[in-house]
């Protein structure tokens, strides 16, 4: 097998700015990226957490830490630029992971109201066949 650094990325919202909502959105995130890419914990590089600066109780890191295997993944959390009108309590992630899958095959989730950051992505990974009318990212 021929390995190689591939990125996944995804991003989430949290219901409030409470500890047990941001916990909730980040291990959703997790698990999801975990699961549909098979991604093993030992496998992964680095992750970078950013949040919106309406989320402050908390670092995402701290939650992934709490995550088996997580342990020795070196984790950063920054906060995400304030554009006017832009997604409020927002929790994005890169994840730079070993793999032997294409960039392609990777799994990038955006879930609740992140969903419609990325709908190139979204509908692309529901269907192979690429449309051509679909709007530009928002990231």
């Amino acid at each position: 097998m021929d390995w190689k650094v591939r990125a996944i990325r995804g991003a989430t919202t949290a219901k409030a700015n409470t500890i047990e909502a941001i916990r909730e959105a980040v291990i959703e995130l997790l698990s999801e990226i975990e699961t549909r890419n098979q991604l093993d914990p030992t496998d992964i590089i680095s992750v970078i957490f950013t949040a919106t600066p309406d989320l402050n109780v908390v670092f995402p890191a701290a939650i992934a830490r709490e995550r088996p295997n997580w342990d020795n993944v070196p984790l950063l959390d920054v906060q995400q630029m304030h554009v006017e009108g832009s997604l409020e309590r927002c929790i994005r992630v890169l994840i730079h992971v070993n793999s032997p899958k294409p960039q392609a095959e990777m799994f990038h989730p955006y879930l609740r109201q992140a969903k419609n950051l990325r709908p190139d992505w979204s509908l692309t990974q529901l269907s192979s066949t690429p449309s051509a009318s679909l709007p530009a990212p928002r990231y």
